[in-house]
């Protein structure tokens, strides 16, 4: 990124991602019904009318002015429909796309080029959906690994949003990501930059006229997801002084903690809506640092889905029970808190709700 805002040039590579079979970039396929996504998205067509002029008499012909009558006025123009949007909230409503984009940061003094491979996974918009659309179609999810882990580990969870109708970002990171031969946690402290540069390039490539991503991210709806590492990542995106980022509207923390950030504090003001996913039998990041972090949220709503009997990763990389819990109620706490759907905050506490698998508190509540 520039110093004007402008997208760096020189500093981004784009290329699709390829598979390790055939390496060329892939579509993952996934259930979407034409005939709802016509009734939801298609647009109408518009004609302009109007009326030829009435002729004027001939030679040697009166002036019939007793037997003619105003020519009849051109009917208005009809207003064009206005740009059409698309839904945004049911698993499998689209298929969904895969493209790597490898965002290169050198605006940190001291910290040199940090390279920030994405894999953006969106929305396919359905030919059904023809006509003159909004730009800006739908809200983007950008997510942070744990540590020594890359964005693939949890590709089924993140495809699951993008099926629902987000642009999803998954960023593996310069000095902790599964590909690093000698790991650097304390590179940690530097991953919450990484993140509002992410989505701040994001929203640059959305905003071109032309690509893969051109029109499809809605500038004012972002939110952060993270696990373990990158759970504490996103916690401090959200809600500590060194990193806040006001770009962001609603956050998601899986199995994190509060990195101890120097000279910086947490949750002393206003935060966005934060949802806490912990498992209770997770002994990597145990569950009292969620607790903690849930109960200090004082300043905006808060949530915590608890997971009964999970450790650290399979609730986010598996097909558990647990685990297709996450994704349900994931998706319902972006519908509610970044898609503005009010209906979406009753389901997400009905789907919660599973005995012996997972129970959601909010507010003052505390996990049993």
């Amino acid at each position: 990124m520039t110093r004007s805002g402008q997208p760096d040039s020189s500093a981004r590579r784009s290329r699709h991602r390829r598979s390790p079979g055939d390496r060329r970039s892939h579509v993952i396929a996934l259930a979407v019904s034409a005939a709802a996504l016509l009734a939801a998205g298609a647009l109408t067509a518009w004609a302009m009318t109007g009326t030829a002029p009435a002729r004027s008499a001939g030679p040697g012909r009166p002036a019939a002015a007793s037997r003619t009558s105003a020519a009849p006025s051109p009917a208005p123009a009809e207003s064009p429909s206005p740009p059409g949007r698309l839904p945004v909230g049911t698993i499998g409503s689209y298929q969904v796309a895969e493209h790597e984009l490898v965002f290169v940061d050198r605006s940190r003094a001291g910290l040199g080029a940090r390279v920030l491979p994405t894999v953006v996974r969106y929305p396919v918009i359905p030919a059904a959906a023809s006509g003159r659309l909004a730009r800006g179609l739908f809200p983007l999810v950008v997510f942070a690994p744990g540590y020594t882990q890359c964005q693939s580990s949890y590709a089924a969870l993140l495809s699951t949003w993008a099926s629902a109708g987000y642009v999803v970002a998954g960023v593996d990171f310069p000095r902790t990501s599964c590909h690093v031969t000698s790991p650097d946690e304390s590179d940690l402290v530097n991953q919450p930059g990484d993140m509002s540069y992410v989505i701040r390039q994001m929203v640059a490539v959305s905003g071109q006229p032309r690509g893969f991503l051109a029109g499809l991210v809605d500038p004012a709806r972002i939110a952060v997801a993270g696990h373990s590492d990158g759970g504490d990542t996103v916690a401090a995106v959200a809600a500590n002084t060194c990193c806040r980022d006001p770009a962001i509207s609603a956050a998601m923390v899986f199995s994190g903690a509060e990195w101890p950030w120097t000279a910086s504090s947490f949750f002393t003001a206003a935060t966005p809506p934060i949802l806490f996913v912990q498992g209770n039998a997770d002994t990597i990041n145990p569950a009292a640092d969620s607790v903690t972090m849930y109960q200090a949220d004082t300043m905006g709503l808060r949530f915590y889905l608890d997971l009964l009997g999970q450790g650290h990763a399979p609730p986010y990389e598996s097909r558990e029970p647990a685990a297709l819990v996450v994704a349900r109620v994931t998706v319902e706490f972006l519908d509610r808190y970044l898609a503005d759907q009010p209906r979406a905050a009753a389901a997400m506490s009905q789907d919660a709700d599973v005995a012996g698998v997972a129970t959601l508190v909010s507010g003052s509540q505390l996990p049993p």
